[in-house]
C-alpha cells in the first residue's frame, strides 16, 4: 500500500533546526500541525507508539488527540466516542498515556505500563491488558497476534498507525531514535501509516543505536552477539517512505522526573549482593570483572549500581534493559567498561549531563531493540547476572512481580522474566516488609505462597532482602524454605513463617505429599488478613 500525504496544504513551516535534522527533503512536504492530524484517527484504530520506560515516545500528536477529545467532549457521547488499541514497547510519559486513560480513550493496552490511570482502567475493566515478556511482544506483534479481532485495514499490517519519535531522519528516510529503541522497529514495520515526530529539543543521537530487522519464521536469523560491545545492525531504523503520511516537529523533552532515591534498606540489600559477588569471584565461579549485569528500575537497583561504582570490580560490562542515573556515576568511576540497553531513563539533570558529555559516553554505550536486548539466547550465552525486584516471594522461591493480592494489576511483567529464566545468576531483591496505612511492617514480602506467580521456583537462584541473602542453588524445596525464612524474612514474620512451614511439613509427610509442603487452607492467610485487617500479622494459623 502506498500512503499519500494526509494534509497537502497544511500550514506548517519547517524551522531551521528541523531542516537540519530532516535529511530527506521530500519529507518536509509532509510537515503538519498535530492538531490537524488528530481528527484523522478513527474509533477502534490500532496504534503503535515508540517509547520505552518513559523516554523516546511521541508527545505532540497524542496530546493533540487528547485535546480534541477533551475540547469537543466527544467522549461523553456514545456516537462520537473514540477508543483506541494502543501498543508500545513498554511504558511512556504519564502526560500522554495517563491522560488518554483518564479520558477513556484506551480500549486495549499491550504489553506493559506504569501509569496510575492506566492501571486503574485495567483493574476497573475499562481497558483490556495482557502481560507479555518484552522480548516476545515485538515478534508477536509482527505475527499479527494482537490484531486477530481487527476487522479493517491490511491484514499484513496489524497496526493502522505508528506514531514514532526521532531525533533525525536520514537521506534514505530512516529514523534515528532518541534515548530508547524498544519495539519501534517492529511497530513501523507493522503499520499501514506512519507519523514521525522529529524532536529538535533533544540532540541528534546518531551512532548510539544498533538496529536489526525483524524477520518471521522460517526466516529468522541468529543474533551474532558474543560480547556486549558487538555491533550487529544499523544505526537507524529503516522505514518505507511511501507509508510516511506526515512529519511533525516536537520540542517537548521526555518527562522522566527524578529516579527513586536510595535508602537504608536499599543500601543494605546492595551490600549483601556485592559481598556475595565478591565471594563468587573468590571461589572462582565469576571472573574479576564479573559477567554482564542486568539491573531493573528502582531504588534498590540504584543502590546496587552505586555500590558497584565504589566496589572492587573493574572493567565491568552491562547487558540490560534500562540505564538510570547511577550508571553515569558507574561510567565516571572508570569501572564500567561498556553498557548496552534498549532505553536510557535518566532524570532531567542526568540527561543534561549525558548530552553535555556526549563524546565521553558515545563509544561506551549501545541501544538495541527490546527483542535483542531481552533475547533469551543472548542472555544465556553471555552468562548475564540478572537482578530484579518482585512484589513478593514465597518460601519456595516463586515470585510475584505484577498482581497485588493476586488480582490487582500494577505495572506488568516487563523484561524480568526474559532475564531471570535465562541468566547465569537469577537474583531477586526486595525489602523484607512494606508499610500499610496502619502498620509500618504490615506487608511481608516473604509469604507462604505467592498470590500470583510470574517467576517459578525453577528460575531463581538468589533471594536477598535487607535482612540477608539466601543462596538457593542446588537446594530442594524443603531445604529452600527454612533458608529463605531465616535469611530474608522480617523479624516480625519469621516465627509465623517457620510455624507455617513446620506444620505444613508434618501434615504433608503424614499423607505422603511432602515434596513442597503447604497447608492449602492457610496458604493465603497472610493475604486475606491484609484485606480484612490492614496487616499480614496473623494471630494464629488455625
Amino acid at each position: 500500500m502506498r500512503a499519500t500525504p494526509l494534509l497537502r496544504n497544511a500550514p506548517a513551516t519547517a524551522s531551521a533546526a528541523l531542516r537540519e535534522r530532516v535529511r530527506r527533503p521530500a519529507y518536509l512536504s509532509k510537515l503538519a500541525h498535530p492538531k490537524d492530524l488528530a481528527p484523522l484517527f478513527k474509533n477502534d484504530d490500532y496504534i503503535g507508539w515508540s517509547g520505552f520506560t518513559g523516554v523516546g515516545y511521541p508527545k505532540t500528536v497524542p496530546t493533540a488527540m487528547a485535546d480534541l477529545a477533551e475540547e469537543s467532549k466527544m467522549q461523553e457521547n456514545p456516537e462520537t466516542k473514540k477508543k483506541f488499541n494502543l501498543f508500545v514497547g513498554a511504558s511512556v510519559g504519564p502526560e500522554v498515556e495517563d491522560r488518554w486513560a483518564s479520558l477513556d480513550m484506551i480500549a486495549r493496552r499491550y504489553p506493559h505500563q506504569v501509569g496510575k490511570e492506566v492501571s486503574k482502567g485495567i483493574n476497573a475493566g475499562r481497558i483490556e491488558f495482557a502481560d507479555k515478556h518484552l522480548s516476545m511482544f515485538p515478534q508477536d506483534l509482527t505475527y499479527g497476534y494482537y490484531s486477530l479481532k481487527k476487522k479493517h485495514g491490511d491484514p499484513k499490517k496489524p497496526l493502522d498507525w505508528a506514531i514514532v519519535e526521532a531525533t533525525a531522519i536520514t537521506e534514505d528516510g530512516s529514523i534515528i531514535p532518541g534515548a530508547s529503541v524498544g519495539a519501534t522497529p517492529e511497530i513501523v514495520q507493522s503499520a499501514e501509516k506512519i507519523i514521525i515526530e522529529v524532536n529538535t529539543h533533544i540532540p541528534c543521537l546518531e551512532g548510539l543505536h544498533d538496529i536489526n530487522h525483524s524477520f518471521t519464521p522460517p526466516n529468522r536469523q541468529p543474533y551474532l552477539v558474543t560480547n556486549p560491545m558487538n555491533r550487529i545492525g544499523l544505526t537507524s531504523i529503516p522505514i518505507d517512505p511511501d507509508r510516511v503520511v506526515a512529519i511533525v516537529e516536537s520540542r517537548v523533552p521526555d518527562n522522566t522526573g527524578k529516579n527513586a532515591p536510595e535508602n537504608d534498606e536499599s543500601r543494605a540489600i546492595a551490600a549483601h549482593l556485592i559481598n556475595f559477588l565478591s565471594e563468587e569471584v573468590a571461589a572462582g565461579r565469576l571472573p574479576k570483572s564479573l559477567l554482564p549485569l542486568q539491573s531493573g528500575i528502582g531504588n534498590v537497583a540504584n543502590s546496587i549500581i552505586g555500590g558497584l561504582a565504589d566496589g572492587p570490580f573493574e572493567q565491568v560490562q552491562v547487558w540490560t534493559e534500562v540505564l538510570q542515573d547511577t550508571f553515569i556515576r558507574f561510567f565516571d568511576s572508570g569501572k564500567l567498561q561498556f553498557a548496552t540497553a534498549t532505553s536510557i531513563r535518566f532524570s532531567p539533570e542526568g540527561f543534561d549531563h549525558f548530552y553535555a558529555n556526549w563524546a565521553q559516553y558515545k563509544d561506551r554505550l549501545l541501544l538495541r531493540s527490546q527483542q535483542v536486548a531481552n533475547a533469551p539466547e543472548i542472555i544465556r550465552r553471555l552468562g548475564v547476572i540478572a537482578m530484579n525486584t518482585p512484589l513478593e516471594v514465597d518460601i519456595y522461591a516463586h515470585a510475584n512481580s505484577t498482581n497485588a493480592l493476586g488480582s490487582r494489576m500494577l505495572n506488568g511483567l516487563g523484561g524480568s522474566g526474559d532475564f531471570l529464566r535465562n541468566a547465569k545468576l537469577s537474583i531477586m531483591h526486595t525489602p523484607s516488609a512494606r508499610p500499610t496505612k496502619t502498620d509500618p511492617t504490615g506487608i511481608s514480602c516473604i509469604v507462604p505462597f505467592a498470590s500470583h506467580v510470574d517467576h517459578t521456583e525453577h528460575d531463581l537462584d538468589i533471594i536477598v532482602t535487607e535482612q540477608g541473602l539466601a543462596d538457593l542453588r542446588g537446594l530442594s524445596p524443603r531445604e529452600r524454605a527454612p533458608v529463605i525464612i531465616e535469611k530474608c524474612a522480617h523479624p516480625d514474620y519469621k516465627d509465623m513463617l517457620h510455624e507455617y512451614y513446620e506444620r505444613s511439613l508434618k501434615e504433608c509427610l503424614a499423607r505422603g505429599a511432602g515434596h513442597e509442603p503447604h497447608m492449602l487452607r492457610n496458604a493465603f492467610k497472610f493475604h486475606t488478613n491484609l484485606m480484612e485487617k490492614g496487616t499480614m500479622k496473623i494471630s494464629k494459623w488455625d
